[in-house]
């Protein structure tokens, strides 16, 4: 079975009806400039405390593979910081049909977007602004013609375990998975003993089938690349940080960030906003990539316990299976490196081991997944750009059916900035922005207690 992606951007229209609810607004207004969008993003930034974050590390020197759907390097807010990997998803699509690359800029500007600009203040800046994205094109989106292919290709069964070898071998110091499959192979498990054995920090989203639990057990299902052992598998918080209720509660959490009216970057210069465990787990990709930065000898076992010992809002207990640890916190997850890194420069990742669920066994039959269509429709009944196919995308994005066929119909995404207009009958709804409770809270200071055991899921 191929991945599916963990996320589904929206564009214009979208993002200005979610600037509009966050200023509380409504009614028409002028073209949106890129300000506008740094300043609908503070919040997020400031819930992972990334202003004091970036005093110590900026994500210098660090390079984090990005496996998705491919990256427009030429985006103002990430050029300069793409370097063009393989594209293991070739000849999906018909001859001359230009990849969509959406759900991958997005997941990238995340990451390390460092904005545009006089002193880059305009426009999306990532976690880690400094550091360089690899991408790795292996999933495609939805709405692109060779989608049925490369679900049902067998040649494209592997893409995970192939993508994530080529990337530790071009030199990648973290990789960003915010995919999901529903079952796992004996290829892919290999690869991630592979990355781990190398060093390299596995981030992978948790999965958007929360809302639909086990009859037996009340957990949401597992979801691979994220439930392999040593994979820092993350969930989503909402707004006013608790799980989302689309977010995955299985034992495989490690830890959340928020997921929730995320704001990134999309093809053509255009901003998107949306939510799923996609974006979750692009920031925490950032986060490590930030500690890498640091202590670039970390072992992923110490960098993830770094990343669960600095975590704020502990559940009760210390852990649960919908938040694990806690919701990262940049600064704190620093100090935490920087106190293991007092202690020892390097450890060897704990021994690996097969998760109790369908971890190495026979994949099976190459399937279509059934769409989620409630995932879809979770903005009041407004599909999203992107849906959840085979290759699911971990994030849902905000925009009208209409407007989405009228974009595919047109080709590529124009360039310019966004369109700041009212949201037409039938497009995106104004309440998206704020239907969580208000802004994003500033972290508070969580408790300091650590994880367990190398922090590995």
């Amino acid at each position: 079975m191929a991945p599916r992606r963990t996320s589904t951007p929206a564009p214009g229209r979208a993002v200005a009806a979610f600037l509009l609810a966050v200023a509380g607004t409504a009614g028409s207004v002028t073209a949106a400039r890129a300000d506008d969008v740094r300043t609908a993003q503070e919040p997020v930034l400031r819930t992972l405390d990334l202003p004091n974050a970036w005093r110590i590390s900026k994500g210098e020197n660090v390079t984090v593979a990005v496996l998705d759907s491919g990256v427009d390097a030429t985006h103002r807010d990430l050029a300069g910081s793409v370097v063009e990997g393989r594209d293991f998803a070739r000849g999906a699509n018909p001859p001359g049909v230009v990849p969509a690359r959406l759900h991958g800029t997005y997941m990238a500007s995340l990451i390390a977007g460092h904005g545009h600009g006089p002193g880059g203040a305009d426009g999306v800046v990532g976690v880690a602004p400094e550091a360089e994205v690899l991408s790795v094109r292996m999933i495609l989106e939805d709405e692109e013609p060779g989608f049925r292919r490369f679900n049902t290709a067998t040649r494209f069964e592997n893409v995970v375990a192939r993508g994530v070898r080529y990337a530790v071998d071009h030199g990648a110091d973290v990789i960003n998975m915010s995919i999901s499959k529903e079952l796992a192979t004996k290829e892919e498990r290999a690869a991630i003993r592979y990355a781990i054995s190398k060093g390299v920090v596995l981030v992978a989203a948790a999965g958007n089938d929360g809302a639909r639990k086990s009859a037996g057990t009340g957990y949401a299902p597992y979801s691979y690349p994220a439930a392999f052992p040593g994979v820092v598998s993350v969930a989503a918080a909402d707004r006013k940080l608790r799980r989302a209720f689309f977010s995955n509660r299985n034992p495989s959490v490690l830890l959340a960030a928020p997921g929730v009216d995320v704001l990134g970057a999309g093809p053509g210069d255009e901003y998107w906003v949306g939510r799923g465990t996609s974006q979750a787990a692009a920031l925490v990709s950032g986060v490590a990539a930030l500690i890498k930065a640091k202590y670039p000898r970390m072992s992923p076992a110490l960098v993830a316990q770094a990343l669960t010992a600095g975590a704020t809002r502990r559940p009760s207990g210390g852990y649960d299976t919908g938040l694990g640890f806690g919701v990262v916190n940049a600064s704190r997850a620093l100090a935490e490196a920087a106190r293991i890194h007092r202690h020892t420069l390097t450890a060897r990742a704990g021994a690996l081991q097969d998760p109790a669920s369908p971890v190495g066994r026979a994949a099976g039959p190459v399937q279509v997944v059934r769409r989620d269509r409630d995932m879809i429709n979770l903005y009041g009944g407004i599909a999203g750009a992107a849906g959840l196919g085979a290759v699911a995308s971990l994030a849902v994005l905000a925009v009208s059916a209409r407007a989405a066929r009228r974009r595919r119909a047109a080709g590529p995404i124009p360039d310019g900035a966004i369109t700041r207009t009212a949201p037409e009958s039938g497009g995106a709804d104004i309440r998206t922005a704020s239907e969580n409770g208000g802004a994003w809270p500033i972290p508070d200071s969580g408790d300091t207690r650590s994880a367990p055991g190398g922090g590995e899921a």
